[in-house]
């Protein structure tokens, strides 16, 4: 087990088996499809963490070699706290089925699931595509 972090759902532990081999990386994507995952949006004013809007603007990295956007999300709320106090009006978000931010937000970019922590992985837009169109299937 990676010896700084300590799976706190069952995304977590699928995300963590299949860093290490344990399951294969479908099987993990399988569960990430029908899981909720937390998504840091910036909001002007916040009540107790969380957004006061329907205009949340998710926050968004640029990969330096491709220029792409990078969707931001963690397998929970506490795992994006120390990652988002470097964004500033950052610190609230939504919770919510992986699979409606797909359909929302569409899947013109790609996905960094928990930066900065020691279990996380990185999707890229093409993989994204796959998934949302064997979604509609």
């Amino acid at each position: 087990m990676s010896p700084h972090f300590e799976p706190k759902n069952d995304l977590e532990r699928r995300l963590l088996d299949a860093q290490e081999g344990r399951i294969a990386a479908h099987e993990f994507i399988g569960t990430l499809m029908g899981s909720e995952v937390f998504m840091p949006v910036y909001e002007k004013h916040q009540i107790g963490g969380f957004a006061a809007s329907k205009q949340a603007q998710p926050l968004t990295l640029k990969d330096e070699e491709s220029g792409q956007d990078i969707l931001v999300l963690f397998t929970s709320p506490d795992r994006a706290k120390s990652f988002v106090r470097d964004y500033p009006g950052y610190g609230g978000g939504l919770v919510a089925e992986f699979t409606w931010i797909l359909e929302k937000l569409g899947v013109g970019y790609g996905i960094v699931l928990n930066p900065g922590e020691p279990v996380g992985m990185e999707l890229e837009a093409e993989a994204l595509r796959q998934l949302a169109a064997n979604q509609q299937s």
